[in-house]
């Protein structure tokens, strides 16, 4: 019998790609969609009002079943409950990692294998290779979209359960694969927005959904000169430049927010850059290093890796001490870790190092 596969399908062109793949290898698929946020989601971003209905379509051309599962109460907890958390703390989270953990590969999978299929599968540019026993998850072939970054929180399980089949193709090629299939997700623009702040404006959201007000605070220099007033923690993130009102002889950026004494730090551009980094809630999908690792590393989803080494510590935190110093490290942003084309692990950071 043909192994059964539910996919992931977001009304997005990759995933519908991967289920026009699947099926033309063979497998017995069936889609599915995530009913993950239950407020208004603009058209244009992820969690729109027509992708469900562009998932169905995909899912009925191919002559595949299609499901909705309703999954706002563990997305509000495991997701959006997090995220106001983290602002609270005074850190920037990256909510896309989180759902791909808890929901993505958490959520789907146990109702896949609740309805009897044997593996799941989505449309994110990576690879999934199984070599001496042991599943690794690579790079994308197209580099430009690889998503490898965030799905570096993956377990052996799931990677064992999962299929990535437009990992192996460009971008350009996954379009026309659909074109020629008949598609109509064909040139569908890709989402770019956070499904629950479909406007971007995290202060409202955290304000509506989590009762947290922004309360202004100072603008403090690294001698504790204060510099000015901010409006709230949740209206800066590392690397900020703009907006802060702050006359000053030359250019400042935020360099750091401090949520116990309310304060966000500023100062120039070359205070920026930092040596090493502490990381926590770390995964490895490569075998834990017994000691220091050579890899190359990113802090952010669109940085390019840097030389580095990653030191695991007695106590399940990572230490990673870059090459060269890198910028704009920022608090609940995500460390992850390659090996040329796998990715060997990675935290969530929890702070830059100077020494």
């Amino acid at each position: 019998m043909a192994e059964r596969v539910l996919i992931a399908m977001s009304g997005g062109v990759d995933s519908g790609v991967a289920a026009l793949l699947l099926s033309r290898r063979g497998y017995a698929c069936a889609g599915a969609m995530l009913k993950l946020y239950g407020g208004e989601t603009a058209e244009g971003g992820c969690c729109s009002a027509s992708d469900a209905e562009d998932a169905r379509a995909v899912a009925a051309r191919l002559g595949m079943d299609f499901y909705v599962f309703d999954e706002t109460r563990r997305f509000a907890r495991d997701v959006m409950d997090v995220f106001v958390a983290e602002y609270r703390a005074g850190r920037t989270p990256n909510p896309c990692i989180d759902c791909n953990r808890c929901l993505k590969f958490g959520a789907l999978l146990d109702r896949a294998l609740a309805l009897g299929y044997d593996r799941i599968a989505t449309g994110h540019y990576a690879r999934v290779a199984r070599e001496g026993g042991r599943y690794h998850l690579l790079r994308g072939r197209d580099r430009r979209k690889d998503q490898s970054y965030v799905l570096y929180q993956l377990t052996q399980e799931q990677l064992s359960r999962l299929l990535l089949p437009v990992g192996e193709y460009e971008k350009a090629e996954v379009r026309e694969l659909a074109a020629e299939a008949g598609l109509l997700n064909a040139r569908k623009p890709d989402s770019q927005d956070i499904c629950f702040v479909p406007d971007g404006d995290y202060a409202r959201f955290l304000r509506e959904y989590g009762g947290v007000e922004l309360r202004a605070g100072d603008f403090v220099d690294r001698s504790g000169r204060v510099l000015g007033r901010h409006r709230g923690l949740a209206a800066y993130t590392t690397g900020q430049r703009k907006g802060l009102g702050v006359s000053a002889a030359g250019r400042l950026y935020v360099l750091s927010k401090d949520a116990a004494s309310n304060t966000v730090l500023l100062g120039g551009d070359g205070e920026l850059y930092a040596p090493s980094l502490l990381a926590s809630r770390v995964n490895w999908i490569e075998p834990e290093p017994a000691g220091a690792l050579r890899v190359s590393a990113k802090t952010r989803y669109s940085q390019s890796e840097a030389a580095a080494t990653a030191t695991p510590l007695p106590d399940g935190m990572l230490r990673v001490d870059f090459d060269e110093p890198q910028r704009a490290i920022t608090a609940g942003q995500a460390v992850v870790l390659y090996d040329g084309e796998r990715v060997v692990g990675g935290g969530t950071i929890e702070r830059a190092l100077t020494e």
